[in-house]
């Protein structure tokens, strides 16, 4: 990567770290602080165009988990959360607004006569094919400015802290 030539806001916070607390080593909140930044600052970025296509991140989360599933593009609410990381109450009011918004639809699982499938309709599938297309899109734009060889070696580093926060899945 290429070496950081400006001052960034975190910058300042470790300036302010160092001088009140000389006998910390605070360069872990340097790379904590900036991934935690670019998060919030990224969210804000995709939000737009969620918002554009008259939906939310979560919104977006659900009807692309139901998308990428493949056809028939149905899953269990159980599948739906744990892939979400939310809570099950949390995933039960979400699929009501998106059941009532008809975009996604709930019906009796034939495996199972406990539970409950979700599934995408015609219109959910049409918007979340077009919204999927103009996010792809809106994240090239936001990378744009990063050499493609940085882009890899940046991928590269955050999956390997991905392997540390999430042991399990590697």
């Amino acid at each position: 990567m290429a070496d950081k030539q400006r001052t960034d806001a975190v910058d300042v916070i470790l300036q302010q770290w160092r001088r009140e607390r000389p006998d910390l080593d605070v360069s872990p909140m340097g790379t904590i602080g900036r991934i935690k930044r670019c998060s919030a600052l990224l969210q804000r970025e995709l939000d737009q165009v969620f918002t554009a296509f008259g939906m939310t991140t979560w919104e977006f989360d659900v009807l692309a988990t139901l998308r990428r599933s493949g056809a028939p593009y149905c899953l269990a609410p159980t599948a739906l959360f744990q892939s979400l990381m939310i809570t099950s109450g949390t995933m039960t009011r979400q699929l009501q607004q998106l059941e009532a918004a008809g975009l996604v639809s709930r019906m009796a699982n034939p495996n199972d006569a406990r539970s409950m499938l979700v599934q995408l309709t015609a219109a959910g599938l049409e918007l979340i094919d077009r919204t999927v297309t103009a996010h792809v899109a809106n994240e090239a734009r936001i990378l744009a400015p990063i050499k493609a060889a940085e882009l890899l070696e940046l991928d590269a580093r955050l999956s390997e802290l991905l392997g540390v926060l999430e042991p399990g899945l590697a």
